[in-house]
């Protein structure tokens, strides 16, 4: 419940998201329909999936991830950029990230795609914007780091992704939802430039003292 009261756009976005996924999982008709089609999207047709496409999953581990991912680092987010600047972030990353895909692929009739990964992407470098120095862990590698040594690991592991994966999951998105966090939580708060610059520099002063 405290969720809830703190965080209710990304207490909405968490649920709506499992359940659309579960529900998906047991349709297969509701599946195909939900997935992004770059080539229908480019020529005017089915632009709905450019939001629907992220309530999706292609399998109980791509769900769990991207959800353990936003639970770690969305209703914190929210708490701290307030809940309309959360909705904007999430819901416009979401559509902007997977822009590049549809023209990508806009000739690819065989091609669909599925997942948050984009807004997820972006609200996890929102947030490392605000907090570069936060400690976490990830299951993989049980070792704490600080949340900017976690983005740029991230950022590399999309991108060897989106080069050799053969999946429907939309590896581009990473890339391109990470620099929509970025630049869109600087649009709606340029204060946090400076926050996220001292951060920094009191950490590496910290570490040479």
């Amino acid at each position: 419940m405290e969720y809830l009261t703190l965080a209710p756009v990304a207490s909405f976005i968490f649920a709506i998201t499992i359940g659309c996924t579960l529900l998906a999982f047991s349709n297969e008709e509701l599946y195909g329909k939900m997935m992004l089609h770059p080539y229908s999207v480019y020529r005017r047709s089915n632009v709905y999936t450019l939001i629907t496409s992220g309530l999706i999953h292609k399998d109980w581990m791509h769900l769990f991830f991207n959800m353990f991912s936003f639970y770690f680092f969305a209703f914190d987010l929210e708490v701290t950029i307030g809940h309309w600047q959360f909705a904007v972030l999430y819901i416009t990353s979401l559509i902007l990230s997977d822009l590049p895909s549809v023209v990508k692929h806009k000739n690819d009739f065989w091609y669909n795609s599925l997942g948050a990964s984009g807004a997820i992407s972006a609200v996890i470098f929102s947030s490392i914007l605000y907090f570069p120095m936060a400690g976490m862990t990830i299951m993989i590698l049980p070792i704490p780091m600080p949340a900017i040594v976690f983005g740029i690991l991230y950022m590399v592991y999309c991108n060897y992704a989106s080069r050799y994966s053969r999946d429907n999951i939309n590896h581009d998105a990473h890339l391109f939802g990470a620099l929509c966090g970025v630049f869109i939580t600087i649009i709606l708060n340029p204060k946090v430039v400076p926050i996220f610059v001292q951060q920094i520099t009191m950490a590496i002063q910290s570490h040479l003292h």
